[in-house]
């Protein structure tokens, strides 16, 4: 359970009430998108005993799972209220025990669920190494493929573009493939073709001869990256019980960071190795080849993984379905009730999607249209603070600082290892000291630590040189890990409302993917214009502009329920933005010590309609769409 400071309890209590001020136009796109979360937040919540019976039967018999009704009766009460089981006598004392338990000791699991976390977790790790292994290849391959002048604009160009390959694809096309791969083939496939092409791409990058071959190869590395950045979140959250499921899905941030560590680590082992008679730059191909290794065990390891069971029921499949969660969960009575509530959320959402443009409500509702402005900037802060310069490119910045190549490609992997270690933090502090907050703490930090590393490139003496480089990369790491790094994949997945949450993140993935891209590209032409100088100080001043875009439009959602989330984005971003204002003064006296009375978030008065989900939202829902969309 998440802690606030009584200053935070008061901001969360200002912001329960809005909106009557702003007129009914607004109230009626806040009630249409209340009421769709409502619907889509629990389906089953006001529905009669009697007739949640009757649906459970007619359920078993459209769906051929009359073997099972006993225990959906069962799961289909649960679904609907989690605590019925300790009131009702039907329940046996062994259901009552694995339902306590699923509260009391929520990390006592099925081996098959653990089993799809080291598979997931294994595979956010092979990403993390199909990003880094070209940090380290990189200070030897371009001398062999003649693009190595440090003076050349070409060449910087050139490795450039050989670096952001693979998020080239990314954004223009391998990540807008993720929905029609995942519809067609399920995660499991989706997981294993991805992985493949990962490990046959890396395989093949290390067999290249010319730059414009590698390019080709990274490129296609692209289709492994972009579609199983989405693929495997979705594929963990949709197989994790409720209770863990959060955490679960916070591993992709931190086992890719492990994953690049790991990178950083397999460039120091291989640049030991000499060349062979008839094989050049053997040690760079291995490196680039040795990154789709881990690729390979992940597609041995999902033969043996269970589907997603929503995706099984999407297709129909609810034999299957009931199977595999029998795999994933303890009892069949956990079994059923995560069955039966899938079920009744997918029907919802169906229905929800019906005579609808969500790519055009997204931006034409305001409640939606701020949620995409809030991820879109911690999205694109997670590029521009400069963190994946570091992550490509810490070995020339090293070498350009007057490290050794291979002292270079230590302090890589020192890099790449406190990113890591550092996340763990970030699995109490993001729920402690909430999303916003922690942005606000750490992008301050990231811009001094990047000026430092920028400043110490003019110390005329080597030590201080390399000492000052060294301390603001590695001080960047510890102050990025628990903040921008886990913040915005967490953030962008509980901004927007349930029935546009996945169109939501494949915008933010897609954002985010473009400016890697960006920023990958045009570095080595940024060193060469700007100098080490310059160059770290563009990406500061960058932390310290986006700090100002955290402080004006994005608001916090730490420990908000769906309805509470719904009332703070329908709140007008210049509302926000003064609200922001305010905060400055009230930051300045909190850091003196001087206790200032918390700033009250926003004058609202009124109160939001009801959105408890019962049969009359239900059925104004799609006419207060029309209406706010009118």
């Amino acid at each position: 359970m998440s802690t606030s400071s009584p200053s935070n309890e008061k901001s969360d209590t200002a912001v329960k009430d809005t909106l009557h001020r702003h007129g009914s136009h607004i109230d009626a796109r806040t009630r249409a998108i209340a009421n769709a979360n409502a619907k889509l937040a629990n389906p089953l919540r006001g529905i009669p005993h009697d007739r949640l019976m009757m649906d459970v039967e007619m359920f078993a018999h459209e769906r051929g799972l009359t073997h099972l009704l006993p225990v959906l009766k069962k799961g289909a009460l649960v679904a609907q209220d989690p605590t019925c089981h300790s009131r009702l006598d039907m329940f046996s004392d062994e259901d009552k025990q694995f339902l306590t338990q699923e509260v009391t000791h929520k990390w006592r699991q099925t081996f098959t669920l653990y089993y799809m976390v080291v598979m997931s977790s294994l595979a956010a790790a092979v990403q993390g190494m199909d990003e880094a292994v070209i940090n380290g290849a990189q200070i030897i391959y371009p001398k062999q493929f003649g693009i190595g002048d440090p003076n050349s604009k070409r060449d910087s160009w050139l490795i450039g573009l050989i670096n952001s390959a693979p998020y080239l694809c990314c954004a223009t096309i391998s990540c807008w493939m993720t929905h029609p791969l995942n519809d067609y083939l399920g995660r499991k496939n989706t997981i294993f073709i991805t992985c493949m092409i990962s490990f046959l791409t890396c395989i093949w990058s290390g067999l290249t001869n010319t730059w414009w071959h590698l390019f080709i190869a990274r490129f296609f590395l692209g289709f492994g990256i972009g579609p199983k950045s989405t693929t495997v979140p979705v594929y963990t959250a949709e197989c994790s019980p409720a209770p863990i499921r959060g955490a679960l899905v916070m591993m992709w941030q931190m086992w890719t960071a492990f994953g690049i560590a790991l990178g950083d680590l397999i460039d120091s082992a291989f640049y030991f190795i000499s060349d062979t008679h008839d094989i050049t730059g053997l040690n760079w191909r291995l490196m680039l080849a040795s990154a789709g290794i881990p690729g390979l065990v992940v597609c041995l390891q999902v033969f043996f993984a269970p589907e997603s069971p929503r995706w099984l029921i999407s297709k129909g499949r609810y034999e299957e379905a009931f199977n595999e969660l029998c795999r994933l969960r303890l009892s069949p009575v956990q079994a059923a009730r995560d069955l039966y509530y899938i079920h009744v959320l997918v029907e919802a959402e169906t229905e929800m999607e019906k005579g609808r443009n969500r790519v055009v409500e997204m931006f034409a509702i305001p409640r939606n249209r701020h949620a995409a402005v809030a991820s879109w900037i911690v999205m694109f802060g997670q590029q521009f603070c400069g963190v994946n310069v570091i992550a490509y490119y810490s070995s020339n910045i090293f070498l350009a600082s007057g490290f050794s190549q291979v002292s270079a490609l230590y302090s890589s992997f020192a890099f790449g290892a406190l990113n890591w270690l550092f996340t763990f933090p970030a699995i109490f502090t993001i729920d402690t000291f909430g999303r916003r907050n922690l942005l606000l703490l750490t992008f301050p930090c990231m811009a001094i630590c990047l000026l430092i590393t920028s400043f110490s490139f003019w110390s005329t003496s080597e030590t201080g040189r390399l000492a000052g480089v060294s301390i603001g990369i590695y001080l960047f790491a510890i102050f990025y890990s628990p903040g921008e790094g886990p913040v915005p994949f967490t953030y962008a997945a509980e901004a927007f409302p349930l029935y546009i949450r996945d169109v939501g993140m494949s915008f933010a993935t897609a954002t985010t993917w473009f400016w890697n891209f960006i920023l990958a590209i045009t570095w080595p032409s940024l060193i060469l214009a700007f100098k080490p100088q310059g160059a770290f100080g563009w990406y500061a001043a960058w932390c310290c502009i986006l700090w100002v875009l955290i402080l004006l439009f994005v608001p916090e959602t730490k420990g908000k329920t769906l309805e509470e989330l719904d009332q703070v984005f329908t709140v007008p971003l210049r509302t926000h933005a003064m609200y922001g204002l305010r905060q400055i003064p009230y930051g300045f006296k909190f850091v003196l010590f001087q206790h200032p009375d918390p700033v009250q978030p926003y004058q609202l008065q009124g109160e939001v309609p009801s959105t408890g989900g019962d049969e009359k939202a239900r059925e104004d829902e799609k006419e207060d769409l029309e209406k706010a969309m009118s």
